[in-house]
């Protein structure tokens, strides 16, 4: 055989050894998406179940008393845990919103103005990412009743409104995709600071706003202690609070259990959905917005 041949024959095999290579990461992110996705599974099918099924039957082996379920859910205590949908789609949806405005105006100040005491304060900005948010939790409390906003729906906004994480987020993600060229190239336009922001920062950094949104809903969607301290009122609960006390409430009514877990099933599909929405925003190279 020539060396031509040789060669050619070497390099068709070479590439079994990397696609062997690759079996394992891809089974190690299976069994990892098997881990996280067994859970759901088992939800789903319990909420299928009666509650005498759930102890009687295998763990997946799935009931027929969905429907009736669900109806027994709507039905309950007039209708609460639809409430208790609402006020959770509120509190992330207006939390997140307000937040990810109050980063993208922090970030993109530390991002590209120059002020005296700028690297202290964004210090105190990390500070803040390293605090527990259960060591903030009473002294929010302790303020929020001092202003007499307890048992409001601001008690639980105003507390999500400043992320540390989403404003250090938002100023690397606004150094990384808003170049400074463009900013001057517009202001020797004439353009103001503001119009410069609203027209050119915030369209280039729509991929990383649209990340601390996500980031901070789901947050909010499955925040539990900051509203079970701030909240008194049933009707103001969101969905971990009321589903808490739905299962504190099956201790001695075991029915309810079943409309706990088919209560937890519903709570992650419009997190599902969401994802699924707003995926098309994001980008992978952050300058993409400069080359428009």
């Amino acid at each position: 055989m020539s060396i031509g041949a040789l060669t050619i024959a070497s390099q068709g095999t070479a590439p079994a050894k990397p696609r062997r290579a690759a079996l394992v990461p891809t089974a190690v992110l299976l069994l990892g998406a098997v881990y996280a996705l067994l859970p759901i599974a088992w939800v789903l099918i319990a909420a299928s179940k009666t509650n005498t099924q759930l102890d009687s039957y295998a763990a997946f082996r799935p009931g027929g008393s969905f429907l009736a379920n669900f109806r027994n859910l709507t039905s309950y205590d007039g209708g609460v845990f639809w409430t208790w949908m609402l006020n959770t789609a509120l509190y992330a949806g207006g939390g997140a919103i307000l937040s990810a405005l109050v980063s993208a105006l922090t970030g993109y100040g530390f991002a590209k103005y120059r002020f005296r005491g700028k690297g202290f304060l964004f210090t105190m900005i990390l500070v803040g990412m390293l605090v527990p948010a259960v060591v903030l939790a009473v002294p929010q409390y302790l303020l929020v009743a001092k202003i007499g906003l307890a048992n409001t729906y601001w008690a639980v906004l105003i507390p999500s409104i400043i992320s540390p994480y989403g404003i250090y987020l938002a100023r690397i993600y606004a150094g990384a995709s808003v170049p400074d060229e463009v900013l001057e190239a517009a202001r020797m336009d004439g353009s103001g600071e503001w119009r410069t922001f609203l027209r050119i920062g915030v369209p280039m950094m729509v991929p990383g706003l649209v990340t601390i949104f996500l980031f901070q809903f789901v947050a909010i969607w499955n925040n539990f202690l900051l509203p079970w301290l701030m909240l008194s009122s049933e009707n103001k609960y969101p969905l971990t609070v009321g589903l808490f006390t739905l299962l504190d409430a099956g201790t001695s009514q075991p029915a309810l259990y079943t409309l706990v877990l088919l209560g937890s099933l519903l709570s992650i599909l419009p997190l599902i959905l969401l994802f699924f929405l707003l995926q098309r925003f994001w980008r992978v190279d952050l300058g993409a917005g400069s080359v428009k």
